[in-house]
């Protein structure tokens, strides 16, 4: 069937086709008088004159009405007129997604589909002296509409009672049609073609699809939208929603999988209240039926085995839908067509929220700003949009700002019973797992995940699956754990809700002040996250505090306010716990750490912007140590010894501006794999990398006092050059096989560099500030992919650029406003600010 995004304007409800001696007088007069008392307009053909061949105005009654009911009897085929009108119906059911319904009156189905009986001798006699191409086009036609699912007059007792179930169905059809309740609704198009290509709708055969996300998201709207378009070309449909939580009812699995049934088949027939006594009762009624049933929100994999426990239980080209959050539960049923709901993209999601805050598409003059902020708390998640925009829709910009500041810490009360369904209903120790990532985790990797937590009792490799599977966190295929910003906020709320006394992890500003400065911490704490901007007074953190949190292993202080004048005292005994495997302290207040300080155990160092001036003196057990983050620590002077960090990872050394030497025992972390120092103004020297396999990106920028390019291994993959030369740069980069990326800061760019071969296929040229051209041959690099041009302010010309070239972006060059045309490659991908954008269009003339 061809679809339309755009619904139809139906002329007529309905339209029967019958012949007028065998009804006209008695069930179609009982007919069409129980349609009009339930609203239900009937095309009136008293007027068309009949003939040998179909009337056009016949034909377009047709076509202008949405459902059409053929009314079968013995006499039916003894009229071309009615079959000619059969096959006009049944091209509307295929074009125009027409829904056809049967009523079989005193004959039986098989005759109509078979052409037997006396209804076959009727249509033989009809069929004389007819082509044989318009006798086999009837024939089709009628075993065609003797496959729809019908009423059967003989069975039913009284014929009133199957009038009435007639109107009720097609008021139920006439109320599910195409609507436009869906039309312009953003994004849902897009929902729609994936779905329609993995529904396979081509294919014979019944297919179960599932579409699997958080709650929120979007995966019953786009059933419902589903179901609503595809709806007409299926002989019955059913939505079962909210099936969720039924396995909770106090039945046992047997009386379940009987209720549920019950329910499906009550709904799919519209009888209410239909009783069923064994599990066979949807196969026997549905196998022979083209159905469209969709699983609404389910959460239980008995729920699944009682409503579709196998394909065969439905007719060809039937189609189940399932939504749920849980993908283990698709998996585990066998289903493996899964269309996993994405989040909308940023232009998106502020369109959603504009809708419903201010019933326009963009939002109005002075509230952009606002409606931003609104769109990135709710974390582009479309319930959370849809919520928020109708709380804030005509509020005066003051309330804006307070409810968006209130919101930043907490949910809306609607979005929070929402997503914490999924939260609810997993183990306790899946949930304390959920409360780490969402405090400590989020964006991490998910080895470093399981490195941090090996000894705190938890299954993490099972947990993560399991949050993975419930749609309370996504992995990426390079492993960073992502857990969506609401849910996180579910997550911190959680944590609140518990007894004081319960808690293994401390956000409270309040009672984290209780803890530390009174000593009165949980001897079960794991973790403890403190905002110091929360803070309203100085902090003087207890000396003995920490030494009674023996479990205590992720300690993180934090500055989300620049502006803040709070202080944290820190006493000179104090102590770190001994298990310490996180330390994350922004602003730490002391000269140095503790000098009993023991990092055994510790696995990431995070102390940016602190006062230190020395971490600590001579050799520490550092075999735990994977990342290293002393950003911005201005009065840091010298590097301790890291010769027992055998398994670092990450320095990061940026901005430390004070700092004289890189230790020698860096040049031996053989596992080390990003070394950054930017604006480290005095380093002078960096010991030899060449040994460092496992270095794959290098950042030195704003280091003045360094002349030459330290030795660098040749697995070298991302290098930024600092803005002074580098003297060995271009001897060395014959040597680097695995080379992808440069960046030149502020450098001199010569013929020599450019036309010198490498296999880099990024470049990034930015604030250089003196060059006027790139030379001309740039475009013989030709494993060049990415050209990258920023804020190089004299900048007046680009040269051609090699036909490898998949992308060029050119961003705050204001003197690069006209070009010389040069061709392209085909698909190039271009982002150019202040330029001739006239230029760009002409390339793909």
């Amino acid at each position: 069937m061809a679809s339309s995004s755009s619904p139809r304007i139906w002329r007529y409800r309905v339209f029967t086709s019958f012949h007028g001696p065998d009804v006209r007088k008695t069930f179609l007069s009982h007919l069409r008088k129980q349609f009009g008392c339930n609203g239900i307009s009937m095309f009136d053909d008293q007027e068309i004159e009949r003939s040998h061949t179909i009337a056009p105005a016949l034909r377009q009654a047709i076509r202008e009405s949405r459902i059409s009911i053929v009314v079968l009897t013995k006499n039916y085929v003894s009229s071309s007129w009615c079959l000619d009108e059969l096959l006009e119906i049944l091209k509307c059911k295929e074009e125009i997604g027409q829904i056809v319904m049967a009523i079989f009156y005193g004959i039986d189905p098989s005759h109509v589909r078979k052409q037997t009986g006396d209804f076959g001798k009727v249509f033989k006699e009809t069929c004389r002296g007819k082509t044989e191409e318009e006798k086999q086009r009837w024939s089709q036609a009628l075993t065609d509409v003797g496959n729809i699912a019908g009423e059967h007059f003989l069975n039913w007792d009284k014929e009133s009672e199957m009038i009435e179930k007639i109107a009720r169905d097609v008021s139920n059809k006439l109320n599910i049609t195409i609507s436009r309740d869906f039309e312009g609704m953003v994004g849902i198009e897009k929902h729609l073609d994936k779905m329609q290509s993995l529904l396979h709708s081509d294919e014979d055969g019944a297919m179960i699809v599932g579409i699997c996300g958080p709650a929120g998201i979007g995966k019953t709207t786009i059933a419902r939208a589903l179901h609503s378009r595809l709806s007409s070309t299926f002989q019955l449909t059913c939505f079962l929603e909210n099936i969720r939580g039924s396995c909770n009812s106090g039945l046992d699995e047997y009386g379940l999988k009987l209720r549920l049934q019950e329910l499906l088949l009550s709904k799919i027939f519209n009888q209410n209240g239909m009783r069923i006594y064994h599990l066979g009762a949807i196969p026997e009624r549905l196998c022979d039926q083209k159905v469209l049933i969709i699983l609404d929100d389910v959460d239980d994999l008995q729920q699944l085995e009682a409503l579709a426990d196998e394909t065969n239980w439905f007719g060809d080209g039937s189609r189940i839908i399932v939504t749920t959050e849980d993908q283990e539960l698709l998996e585990l049923h066998g289903i493996s067509n899964i269309y996993h709901v994405d989040l909308p993209t940023e232009k998106e999601a502020r369109k959603i929220f504009c809708r419903y805050a201010f019933r326009q598409s963009l939002p109005p003059y002075g509230y952009e700003n606002l409606a931003e902020r609104a769109t990135e708390l709710c974390g582009n998640l479309p319930f959370g949009l849809r919520v928020m925009g109708s709380m804030l829709r005509g509020k005066k910009e003051d309330d804006w700002e307070s409810i968006l500041c209130r919101l930043e810490n907490s949910n809306i009360p609607k979005i929070d019973a929402v997503l914490r369904v999924g939260y609810d209903n997993i183990h306790e120790r899946d949930q304390i797992l959920f409360h780490l990532i969402a405090v400590f985790f989020n964006y991490e990797n998910d080895g470093h995940v399981k490195t941090m937590l090996a000894d705190s009792g938890l299954d993490v490799r099972l947990g993560l699956k399991t949050l993975a599977y419930k749609s309370l966190i996504k992995i990426s295929t390079e492993g960073e754990i992502v857990m969506h910003k609401l849910l996180q906020q579910v997550g911190r709320q959680a944590i609140q809700r518990q007894e004081p006394w319960k808690r293994q992890i401390l956000i409270d500003t309040d009672d984290i002040r209780d803890v530390l400065e009174n000593d009165s911490g949980s001897r079960s704490l794991m973790g403890i996250s403190l905002d110091i901007s929360t803070i309203k007074d100085d902090m003087d953190i207890s000396a003995r505090v920490f030494k009674s949190m023996r479990t205590l292993r992720f300690l993180r202080v934090y500055n989300t306010r620049s502006d803040t004048n709070v202080r944290v005292h820190l006493p000179e005994d104090m102590e770190f716990p001994p298990r310490l495997k996180l330390l994350h302290w922004e602003v730490y207040p002391r000269k140095f750490l503790p000098r009993t300080f023991c990092p055994e155990h510790l696995v990431e160092l995070h102390l940016e912007d602190a006062q230190l001036e020395q971490l600590w003196e001579g050799t520490q057990p550092l075999t735990s140590l994977k990342k290293m983050v002393l950003d911005s620590c201005l009065y840091l002077k010298e590097l301790p010894d890291l010769a027992n960090a055998t398994n670092l990872e990450i320095l990061d050394l940026s901005r430390c501006k004070n700092l004289v030497e890189i230790h020698s025992s860096v040049g031996n972390l053989h596992r080390l794999q990003s070394l950054e120092m930017v604006f480290c103004k005095k380093v002078q020297v960096v010991p030899t990398l060449f040994n460092l396999t496992s270095l794959e990106s290098l950042v030195i920028m704003g280091s003045y006092q360094m002349r030459e390019l330290p030795d660098i291994s040749t697995t070298i993959r991302e290098l930024a050059i600092p803005e002074t030369m580098l003297e060995e740069f271009l001897e060395s980069t014959r040597l680097w096989s695995h080379f992808q990326r440069l960046g030149i800061f502020g450098c001199a760019i010569t013929h020599q560099f450019l036309s010198h071969p490498s296999k880099r296929n990024l470049m990034l040229v930015r604030s250089v500030t003196g060059i006027e051209r790139i030379p001309d041959c740039i475009k013989c690099l030709h494993g060049l992919k990415e050209l990258s041009i920023f804020g190089c302010a004299k900048l007046a010309s680009l040269p051609e650029v090699p036909r490898s070239l998949t992308t060029l972006t050119v961003y705050k060059c204001p003197s690069l406003e006209t070009l010389e045309p040069f061709p392209l490659a085909p698909g190039l991908r271009i982002s150019l600010s202040s330029i001739a954008l006239d230029w760009v269009e002409k390339q793909g003339d």
